[in-house]
């Protein structure tokens, strides 16, 4: 079992930036592909990027493409995510989710596909 603390959200005004850290609990960080979700008022939560467990392949909505970098320190057991010019349709809760990959090594680009979440770190951003 692992679990999941992030930080970093805050309120920032629109084109600046703000990186996410997930802190993971556990033996086994680098097992597990890691990935980012965030949920708007009134909307679902939907997927942002994801990281497989090496750290080597990774994916992006296309919202965020370019925008946005998901990096691992597996080291440290943390999975970051650096957020660029950022519009104020990225205000959401953003969560980290993980989920043990034993033989694969790909990012999982869907919520179903994640056991285990975060509370979520506040991310606003002012026009």
């Amino acid at each position: 079992q692992v679990q999941l603390v992030e930080s970093g959200g805050r309120l920032v005004q629109a084109g600046g930036s703000l990186r996410l850290s997930c802190a993971a609990s556990g033996r086994t960080f680098s097992s597990y592909a890691m990935g980012w979700f965030r949920q708007a008022p009134g909307k679902e939560r939907e997927f942002v990027s994801a990281t497989s467990r090496s750290g080597r392949y990774t994916a992006y909505a296309d919202s965020v493409k370019g925008r946005f970098t998901i990096s691992r320190d597996n080291a440290k057991n943390t999975v970051y995510l650096q957020m660029n010019s950022l519009k104020p349709e990225d205000t959401a809760v953003y969560y980290c989710a993980a989920d043990r990959m034993i033989v694969n090594d790909a990012p999982l680009t869907t919520l179903y596909e994640y056991t285990y979440w975060g509370q979520g770190t506040q991310v606003t951003v002012s026009s």
